[in-house]
């Protein structure tokens, strides 16, 4: 899952030609009056999106006569949606009222002034009170207003093999309260099955995001300690929650816990555990997504028995402290443009594509966790994957990443940290201090606080 963030400084005639060179639809350098311009994402595997704006597009026009909508779709990966992205809004003319926005980006683009806050607008939305605090977090700005509403998001908690639980006495429906807790059932794995892999923590650098969010953010999450201090907005240096996140991986590493580093630290072992060891029993616990099962109910790695087979249990803070569990999430918002014409329209867009049908389809569809709490509550929605009322009832306790331009540079040696620890190259102490020292380079001193 990672993301990156891509700035380009544009002008005049060239902006606005290499924009709509990128979009699917082929839009004019002008809306005509009366017109929302939407932008959104659009690729061979990810149609979901594009299905719904249709369907708000003739819901919006039926309800409101006098206004129109132009879809923009715009065909790309991830890394290329943001480039064009920022190529449309690099001029007032090609600039969309309403933008699929990806959460990481929310904070730099709001900075860049690519996108204007909705306060206003979700104040008298009826709809906004079924987004709780976390969710409504993912569409903040530095300055502390809304930037977008989120369409969904994504947890990340632990997943558990019933059947080797059972064979080393361990509860069918367990339950960690600490990370002792975890610890000491990867420790019964381990002495009566010596042939599974108890733990499985990312840590490689070869799995970039995938060791920072799912492995050490939700250890580092769940100690108090964070990246970023939300309230001075400076990255942390030499906290105690850091270090222990990194002795977490130590005491894996050192007491076999976990897979070996051979094994641990190639670029495709992300999709060997979800593919290959979980269904084939040869991890007892893993630390995921929860994007997992979507590869299980369909399709070449599909899975039946997953749902009897495999047990779910939220993360637990260090010591059960805090909210007592932790997790990480991403997401996308629809987000209103700088230089819509008219506010109000576009947020009547925006309303439309989030009521409670449109978002339960689209989160079907989409395989996304459920933000609105009627929807997560919606047995409709509960039905059509039985991993989701887990995964969506960890979004209280869910953190989001610091959503700042630097983070992907930031966040690059958290794997390096990571997997020195792991393979006993380095000290936690020393990982954590090189790891400071990256950081101040990036950021500057200024721009740090002492843990």
């Amino acid at each position: 899952m990672k993301r990156s963030t891509t700035t380009l400084a544009l002008a005049g005639l060239t902006a606005t030609a290499l924009a709509l060179s990128g979009c699917g639809g082929g839009a004019e350098s002008e809306a005509s009056d009366g017109t929302i311009r939407v932008a959104y994402q659009k690729t061979k595997s990810f149609t979901a999106m594009d299905e719904l704006m249709k369907k708000v597009k003739e819901q919006y026009e039926e309800e409101f006569p006098d206004r129109s909508v132009e879809l923009m779709p715009i065909e790309a990966e991830q890394d290329q949606y943001f480039t064009k992205l920022a190529l449309m809004n690099g001029s007032a003319d090609t600039a969309p009222d309403v933008i699929y926005e990806d959460t990481f980006q929310i904070r730099s683009d709001a900075a860049a002034g690519y996108l204007q806050p909705i306060d206003e607008f979700v104040a008298e939305w009826d709809e906004w009170e079924q987004y709780d605090e976390g969710a409504r977090q993912a569409g903040l700005g530095d300055d502390g207003k809304i930037y977008g509403v989120p369409l969904g998001t994504d947890t990340r908690g632990l997943y558990f093999n019933k059947e080797i639980f059972a064979d080393a006495g361990l509860p069918e429906d367990w339950a960690p309260t600490s990370w002792d807790d975890v610890l000491d059932a990867a420790r019964a794995v381990q002495e009566s099955n010596a042939d599974v892999i108890p733990l499985n923590v990312y840590a490689a650098q070869a799995l970039g995001e995938a060791t920072s969010m799912q492995g050490f953010e939700m250890l580092l999450y769940g100690t108090g300690d964070e990246l970023m201090d939300t309230e001075s907005n400076k990255w942390v240096t030499g906290s105690q929650g850091f270090l222990d996140a990194l002795e977490f991986y130590q005491t894996v590493a050192e007491e076999k816990l976990g897979p070996d580093p051979a094994l641990a630290l190639d670029a495709g072992w992300g999709t060997k555990v979800s593919t290959e060891l979980l269904p084939q029993g040869g991890i007892a616990i893993a630390l995921d997504g929860s994007w997992l099962p979507s590869n299980w109910i369909n399709g070449e790695n599909e899975w039946p028995e997953w749902e009897e087979t495999l047990g779910f249990a939220a993360m637990p803070t260090q010591d059960g402290g805090g909210d007592g569990f932790t997790s990480m999430s991403g997401g996308w918002t629809l987000s209103m443009g700088a230089n819509a014409s008219d506010p109000q329209a576009a947020f009547d867009f925006m309303a439309q594509a989030l009521t409670f049908d449109n978002a339960l389809t689209y989160h079907q569809e989409a395989g996304q966790i459920a933000v609105r709490t009627d929807v997560a509550e919606s047995q409709e929605y509960l039905d059509f994957n039985p991993s989701f009322e887990f995964f969506s009832s960890l979004v209280p306790y869910t953190n989001f990443r610091p959503a700042t331009p630097d983070y992907s540079q930031i966040s690059s040696n958290i794997p390096v940290a990571t997997e020195g620890v792991y393979t006993g190259q380095t000290t936690p102490e020393d990982a954590q201090t090189a790891y400071d020292q990256a950081l101040v380079g990036i950021v500057g001193e200024e721009n740090t606080q002492a843990g």
